[in-house]
């Protein structure tokens, strides 16, 4: 099995170098960057499999450098910022962040998820062949190939990767409840953590794609103490 990749993209030589020993003691090859520019050229020579970046970076932020990231490429981006900030975290993940820990950080949580994130994705990649490149309902189309919401008038909007993750899994369980515990280990391959509102979030900015076609009916219904349900008609 191929060796994974790791790139580390931080611009203070101390938490760096930490990061760099820790993967590289988990068995990874591990690549790093103190800013966008060389992100990017260690993007354009290497398969890389997994980002870590500090949001907090000089010249174009975290943020900003993930926007370019996900234009580009889909592979797996976990966030780390010195600040505990609701919306930063909410931010970087509906840019396409997979997940998000705060400085300082145990260790060994980071390395488990960066495991995790690395396998699901492989996962994906290795079976998306045999998934459904498109699903079709109530006059919308959810094109998987392009990550692309299509409305009724034939316009394309490209989701981020958490409002995909999260609409894919209601529409692969119609009429089926889906807790929040299930949407957010979909869309982040993490655990629910206690006041997390990172579903409703998401949940609420894909509703606003549906309610702005005139007369569409509620196509994401909450149930109450419970989840979300896809409540529209596949074709």
């Amino acid at each position: 099995m191929q060796t994974r990749k790791i790139l580390i993209v931080e611009d203070e030589a101390v938490t760096r170098n930490t990061l760099i020993s820790l993967f590289q003691a988990e068995g990874y090859d591990v690549y790093s960057a103190e800013d966008g520019d060389e992100m990017h050229t260690l993007l354009s020579e290497q398969e890389i499999h997994l980002v870590v970046m500090d949001i907090g970076l000089p010249g174009k932020n975290g943020l900003m450098l993930a926007r370019e990231l996900r234009e580009q490429r889909n592979i797996g981006l976990i966030f780390l910022t010195g600040r505990d900030n609701d919306v930063d975290r909410i931010l970087g993940l509906e840019i396409g962040a997979d997940d998000y820990l705060v400085k300082p950080f145990n260790p060994r949580e980071l390395t488990i998820r960066a495991r995790n994130l690395i396998n699901r994705t492989g996962e994906l990649t290795s079976t998306s062949s045999a998934e459904v490149s498109e699903y079709k309902f109530n006059g919308w189309c959810l094109d998987c190939d392009s990550r692309s919401l299509v409305n009724p008038d034939q316009e394309s909007t490209r989701l981020p990767k958490s409002e995909f993750r999260a609409l894919k899994l209601l529409l692969d369980n119609p009429g089926k409840i889906m807790t929040r515990e299930q949407l957010i280990k979909e869309m982040t391959g993490r655990e629910l953590k206690p006041n997390d509102r990172t579903v409703d979030v998401t949940i609420r900015r894909l509703r606003k794609h549906f309610e702005e076609a005139p007369g569409a009916p509620e196509l994401i219904s909450t149930i109450h103490g419970e989840g979300y349900r896809f409540s529209g008609q596949l074709d």
